[in-house]
């Protein structure tokens, strides 16, 4: 039996919220990026989201975020979808990342809800109708209140589900029922941005996940999907439950998703790097855990 999908996939299904990998020095890194875009891609990923919040976007600049672009679809080819990170608090900078995304080979364009401003749910829309406007590209709106301050209430997808190139939805809202609402009104394509939502979500209709997680365990992440569309959910939730223990070190653990996912992928012989200041590298101890918990994982 295999499970037929309730929504487009219009980038994939496994996509990983990529790491921006730095030399020691902290100067971008583009072949470490193209190495580690390469074996993510090798391993089941059907989609890179670039310079997005795993990416450290905040602290990246404009050139270097197209050159990651350029190198990484470089990398990969067609084997994967690209989606760049372009969402400032600012329309106008927004709008310029996208053009130069675009001109750089991305596939997408992940934007994130201005943060810190906390505009009202009208300019909310307006930002992503300017932006959905300016470039050919299609857009995964990002949700996560937690760290913008301001969600994109359900209502306002709603109605933003209406432009023609917005869509798909990174979802870190923490709030299922109002994506149920969403899902159940629109034809936007889903993505889990919390790992350990990608099977919960998945179940009721959502395209896939962009993970964290992924950067370290694209197999094992993509297995669960895997087991779902083959009609053995019983599978299923047992490999998501498998990947607990790691997704609770990565993500839920008091650090950054970005520090864990390079501190463990550094331990593990991959490009990484440090992060950048204001982020300081994970502890010994973290390291050590995590290793252990990936070891389990891995070994199950």
């Amino acid at each position: 039996m295999t499970t037929t999908p309730l929504t487009a996939r219009p980038f994939g299904r496994a996509l990983c919220a990529m790491i921006t990998p730095f030399t020691e020095a902290g100067a971008l890194d583009l072949d470490g990026a193209q190495r580690l875009a390469d074996l993510l891609v090798s391993e089941g990923c059907d989609g890179l989201v670039l310079s997005g919040t795993t990416g450290e976007s905040p602290t990246t600049t404009d050139a270097e975020k197209s050159a990651l672009v350029r190198a990484v679809r470089e990398a990969v080819g067609g084997r994967a979808s690209i989606v760049a990170g372009v969402g400032t608090s600012d329309t106008r900078h927004t709008v310029e990342l996208a053009l130069e995304a675009e001109k750089a080979g991305a596939d997408g364009l992940l934007v994130v809800t201005p943060y810190y401003s906390r505009p009202p749910q009208d300019a909310v829309e307006a930002h992503f109708r300017e932006i959905a406007d300016a470039s050919g590209l299609p857009l995964m709106l990002y949700d996560i209140p937690g760290r913008t301050g301001t969600r994109i209430e359900p209502e306002t997808m709603i109605r933003l589900a209406e432009h023609p190139r917005i869509v798909a939805v990174k979802d870190c809202a923490y709030d299922f029922l109002g994506t149920q609402k969403v899902l159940a009104r629109t034809e936007l394509a889903y993505y889990a941005g919390c790992d350990e939502h990608n099977l919960a979500l998945y179940a009721v209709g959502a395209a896939g996940y962009v993970s964290t997680v992924a950067n370290a365990v694209p197999r094992r992440l993509r297995s669960v999907l895997d087991a779902f569309d083959a009609g053995d959910t019983a599978r299923a939730a047992r490999l998501q439950q498998q990947a607990t223990p790691l997704i609770d070190l990565m993500m839920s653990a008091g650090l950054p998703g970005t520090v864990t996912a390079k501190g463990l992928l550094g331990a593990l012989g991959l490009p990484a790097g440090p992060a950048r200041a204001p982020l300081r590298p994970a502890g010994r101890e973290t390291v050590d855990g995590l290793l252990a918990a990936y070891e389990r994982l891995v070994t199950a």
